[in-house]
Formats: structure tokens, C-alpha cells, sequence
């Protein structure tokens, strides 16, 4: 495992609900970013925030971890969950609630 790949599992083993994202969460930098950001306030639990835009190896590192290719990427109780699309229609079928006040 990559170095890089390393410090992705330590974050999002050591944080109940983790936001890779572009920006940060008072300060989003891109539209999904910031409705990832969103739907995560309004179901009222706290986060942690990852600036991918701070570094090129995390914000590939990310991809490559998740096999996903976009950000943000949340991830709930070391699980990735999706990007800001599927955030939205979990949160919408209330799916999304149901997960984050589950006891991980």
C-alpha cells in the first residue's frame, strides 16, 4: 500500500463521516463540494474535511483508492458512500439519515 493510500485508510478509520472534497467546509471550492458540505449540515453531524486540492498525490490518491473518479467523496463509518449525486439521493429518500444516526 502507497504511502498516500496509507494516510486515506488512517483518515477514514479514525473519523466517523469523512468529506474528501475541493475546498473545505467553510470554504468549499466547487459546486459538488459545496452541496456535499451542505447535505452533511443539514443532517446535523460533524465531519472531517480533507482538502484534496492541497495536493496532487491525495487528490489522485483519493481516485485510486475508491475507484471512483470524482470528488467529493464521502465516506461513513470507514465505507465509501458516493459523490454529491449519490450523497443528494440518499439524503432525499432519507437513507442518508438512517446511516449517520445508525451507531457505527
Amino acid at each position: 500500500m502507497s504511502d498516500i493510500h496509507q494516510t486515506i485508510k488512517d483518515t477514514v478509520e479514525s473519523n466517523r463521516v469523512v468529506l474528501f472534497m475541493k475546498g473545505s467546509k467553510t470554504f468549499p471550492q466547487c459546486g459538488f463540494s459545496a452541496r456535499a458540505v451542505d447535505i452533511l449540515k443539514k443532517c446535523g453531524v460533524d465531519f472531517k474535511d480533507v482538502n484534496v486540492l492541497t495536493d496532487p498525490s491525495l487528490r489522485q490518491g483519493i481516485k485510486d483508492y475508491s475507484q471512483w473518479p470524482t470528488i467529493p467523496q464521502v465516506y461513513v463509518d470507514g465505507k465509501f458512500i458516493g459523490g454529491s449525486d449519490i450523497l443528494m439521493e440518499m439524503f432525499q429518500s432519507g437513507d442518508l439519515q438512517k446511516l449517520l444516526t445508525k451507531q457505527g
